[in-house]
Order: C-alpha cells, then sequence, then structure tokens
C-alpha cells in the first residue's frame, strides 16, 4: 500500500540524502540523521503521517 505519489518520493529522497551528507560532511551535526525518514518513507512509497492526516499525493487505482 503506498500513499505517496513519485514526485513526493523523489523529493523526499532528495531531502533524506541531502539531511543525511550533513552527518559526514558540513556541520558534523547529529540532526543531519533526521534524514532517515525522509529517505526510508521515499523508498518505500508509504508515510505514516500522511494516513494520520488522511493526505494521498498518489493516483488511485482505476477500478473496472
Amino acid at each position: 500500500m503506498t500513499n505517496a505519489g513519485m514526485i513526493d518520493r523523489v523529493i523526499r529522497v532528495i531531502v533524506g540524502l541531502g539531511l543525511l551528507m550533513l552527518v559526514f560532511t558540513g556541520p558534523h551535526t547529529a540532526w543531519g540523521w533526521i534524514g532517515v525518514v525522509p529517505l526510508l518513507t521515499g523508498l518505500v512509497g508509504f508515510c505514516p503521517a500522511y494516513t494520520l492526516l488522511g493526505i494521498r499525493t498518489c493516483k488511485l487505482p482505476d477500478k473496472a
């Protein structure tokens, strides 16, 4: 089951990787580890917060 559309997923992966880069480069802050959340939700395509808020950015499958 997915609730995140393709554009949403791509943005999440990019943001997640960007935040994770903060851990290894730049200010070396632990806040960069929060990038794991958008990275994983982007790769899986499911966001628990979207479920709680009733949001869906992917298209519903056509019913024949």
